[in-house]
């Protein structure tokens, strides 16, 4: 069983502050340099200076950034700035924001969760991490003992009925509220009542937890608690046998899962004659038309079909889309090259992308991480653009399916992990709502 846990979280003190919107921040890995510089310019006390602080002049080995940040939030906890809460509390959490033209309101709670090793409890991962960036967090935790964003953890509830337990609390009372720099307005009230934490810990207490975001967050948590274990600091109520986390309901109306396109680099630039000659063997393929704008209509085809086969295909060269879905040699081929997968990993529109399209077909093993985008309309722009802010030149873009709630669910129960960026789930949360002290 999962085993979550009430604690007492270091907030920020809005007499010293102000607004709350003018503290907080994105996930670090969603900030590039730019808007990392922004949020510096926001405030003060903006919680950036504390996840992802940034090099200064007259830095030497590059880690000092690591003990700014610790002394910041030392600083803070000084001045006032950050007040740990009286009571071990339940943070309940709403996001309001749009998408489609349809209001929508994603409701969960933050909670300490015990870790477990994944893979052997009910904790379960569903896309690959880089080492890189857990050896940048571990430095953050080891300097600053704390855990300043949460990860996001979503479990199993037909009926949301833990979720309801702590709705029941809230009614009628006022929430704290920021607004983001996308405009979603993010609320949240303190639940330190024992018995409906009591409640919510029997209601949590059949449920697998399957990590939605922050996966390298939660290996780092891990690789922490094994580190103080083998230093002699760790002990059986230490914090740091557990993580912040963000849970919420598969059920829950609020939870969507975004595509996230790929414009692929490092690769030749690609006319749509010899991008079919090369992948019509395992595709069968419909040039839709010119023009980078009739991105929406093919995606709008895929999208409607609900079609994880499916990809459509950006040419560069003459500026023509291709409709490329899987046929049944294509299905046996990639059987054969990802053996060591399921069926339902090699059902997924990434893998077939991947492991399929680009490694298999085109013969492209090692490529540069490709461009990211989520919206048709941001494939869009950088196809108009013609590279990448770094000058280099995109070969494909691709338009794909993202992997639905019950992949995930399917996919981590059978041990396996997906393509990197297989979900973007969105809204992103925040970070500086609620800090966890590991000490």
């Amino acid at each position: 069983m999962v085993q979550i846990e009430a604690f007492q979280g270091l907030r920020y003190d809005l007499a010293h502050v102000g607004s709350l919107s003018d503290v907080i921040a994105p996930p670090y890995d969603v900030i590039d340099p730019e808007f990392q510089n922004q949020l510096y310019e926001v405030h003060p006390t903006n919680v950036i200076r504390l996840i992802l602080n940034r090099d200064e002049p007259g830095d030497e080995t590059g880690d000092e950034k690591y003990e700014r940040a610790a002394r910041y939030l030392k600083q803070w906890q000084r001045e006032g700035v950050l007040s740990e809460e009286s009571h071990a509390a339940i943070y309940v959490y709403h996001q309001e924001f749009s998408y489609a033209g349809n209001t929508f309101i994603r409701k969960g709670f933050m909670c300490r969760m015990q870790l477990e090793k994944l893979g052997k409890g009910n904790v379960y991962p569903h896309e690959e991490t880089h080492s890189a960036a857990k050896v940048d967090r571990l430095k953050l935790f080891n300097a600053t003992r704390a855990n300043l964003s949460q990860i996001f953890g979503i479990y199993p509830d037909e009926e949301n009925q833990a979720q309801k337990i702590l709705e029941q609390a809230i009614m009628g009372k006022t929430p704290l509220e920021a607004t983001d720099h996308l405009g979603v307005v993010h609320r949240l009230w303190v639940v330190d009542d024992l018995q409906t934490i009591g409640d919510l810990q029997a209601s949590m207490g059949d449920k697998a937890m399957f990590i939605a975001d922050g996966h390298h967050r939660y290996e780092t948590a891990c690789n922490y608690q094994q580190q103080l274990k083998e230093s002699g600091e760790l002990t059986d109520v230490h914090p740091a046998n557990c993580v912040m986390t963000m849970c919420v309901s598969m059920n829950d109306d609020g939870m969507i899962v975004l595509p996230t396109h790929r414009l692929f680099k490092g690769l030749p630039q690609y006319d749509s004659a010899t991008l079919i000659s090369k992948i019509d063997s395992a595709f069968d393929c419909q040039v839709i038309g010119t023009g980078s704008e009739l991105a929406e209509s093919v995606w709008e085809q895929i999208e409607v079909d609900d079609a994880q086969d499916t990809v459509g295909l950006y040419c560069p060269v003459d500026d023509t889309w291709v409709l490329a879905t899987l046929n049944t040699d294509g299905l046996e081929r990639l059987a054969a090259v990802a053996s060591d997968r399921t069926d339902d990993w090699q059902g997924l529109g990434v893998s077939i992308l991947h492991r399929l399209l680009v490694q298999t077909c085109l013969g492209h093993e090692s490529l540069p991480k490709p461009k990211y985008v989520h919206l048709v309309q941001e494939v869009v722009d950088s196809l108009n653009q013609g590279a990448d802010d770094d000058g280099e030149a995109f070969g494909l873009a691709a338009l794909v399916m993202p992997a639905t709630l019950d992949h995930i669910r399917t996919i981590s129960k059978n041990g396996e992990r997906m393509p990197a960026k297989s979900t973007y789930f969105y809204p992103k949360l925040l970070s500086g709502l609620v800090i966890n002290s590991l000490e």
